[in-house]
């Protein structure tokens, strides 16, 4: 075992010396901060204003653009802050903080996506039935239960590094990584080793084969309806098919830089796939709902340019 002294702060490595750049870098990631804030705000209110929006399917949409806010805002406070730093430090609290809501926030937005995905496959599948199975109660009550799964989720594993002894305090990160901040322990229990695992086969791999059997029972339907129903179909299902994948995506690259490491990958290229998920899916998201759902479009032009 290393000798540990007491650990107060851990030092985020990946930042580097970047010079003059970093006012470039700053000014870069504050208007994509406040775009990503933006574009999914306009969403959300839109949805509220217009009772037309009040259904299940664009109420479990509204959750899913707050959650962008909430996971761009774990992540991208610390970074601006952090590039007029000399020595990137972080505290611990503030690290396991940021943990605690990048991880809770990865997890309920694969969770949002399969609740969206059940409620594709209601209305697709069982259209007479839908607004009794999917009421407005219910929604809510979804809600709620993903927030509350994803948190107990996270917390979990955890409480597994909240116990470790520290022997080390550099992590080759921009960001607090669950992974790396176990390998930094003096001595690593089985349970550490896996905690991550476990957290994955729970908020990702559980979600993922659930939008996954919902969307073949979809593709079923389909191939035995009309022309006009499947169009209808791919409308509503792609959005979420490019999110799910792009999700997909995210969490390979996360996987691989975290527990493999790419060594012969240069550094600038290894930080944009570390935090490719937090900066791309946030405006994925609205993108790609706010222009291709028909009602959505609708009321965002009304609400954005026909205000008299």
């Amino acid at each position: 075992m290393e000798n540990s002294t007491e650990i107060v702060s851990f030092v985020l490595g990946a930042y580097g010396n970047i010079g003059q750049v970093k006012y470039l870098y700053f000014v870069i990631m504050l208007i994509w901060y406040l775009s990503i804030c933006v574009a999914n705000s306009v969403l959300i209110v839109v949805i509220y204003v217009d009772r037309r929006l009040h259904e299940p399917m664009y109420i479990l949409l509204c959750n899913l653009f707050v959650n962008e806010i909430g996971g761009s805002t774990s992540l991208y406070p610390l970074m601006l802050s952090q590039m007029f730093s000399d020595f990137h430090e972080v505290t611990l609290p503030w690290c396991f903080l940021q943990m605690c809501f990048i991880y809770t926030s990865a997890s309920v937005e694969f969770c949002s996506l399969a609740a969206m995905a059940y409620d594709r496959y209601v209305s697709i599948c069982y259209p007479l039935h839908y607004n009794a199975i999917m009421s407005t109660v219910k929604v809510a009550i979804i809600i709620l239960l993903i927030w509350i799964y994803s948190f107990i989720n996270y917390i979990i594993p955890f409480s597994f590094v909240m116990g470790i002894e520290l022997c080390g305090n550099l992590i080759d990160k921009v960001f607090c990584d669950h992974h790396l901040v176990i390998k930094l322990a003096c001595s690593v229990s089985l349970h550490n080793t896996v905690s991550d695992l476990i957290f994955a086969f729970t908020s990702i791999f559980v979600p993922f084969c659930f939008i996954s059997v919902s969307y073949l029972k979809i593709l079923s339907v389909c191939l035995n309806t009309s022309t006009e129903n499947k169009k209808k179909a791919i409308t509503t299902c792609t959005p979420q098919i490019v999110s799910v994948s792009n999700l997909f995506l995210g969490c390979i690259f996360h996987f691989v830089d975290s527990r493999i490491g790419v060594t012969h990958v240069p550094d600038k290229l290894r930080v944009l796939f570390s935090v490719y998920l937090l900066v791309c899916q946030p405006m994925i998201t609205p993108f790609m709902y706010g222009l291709k759902l028909p009602k959505i479009k609708e009321s965002c032009k009304r609400f954005l340019f026909d205000r008299k």
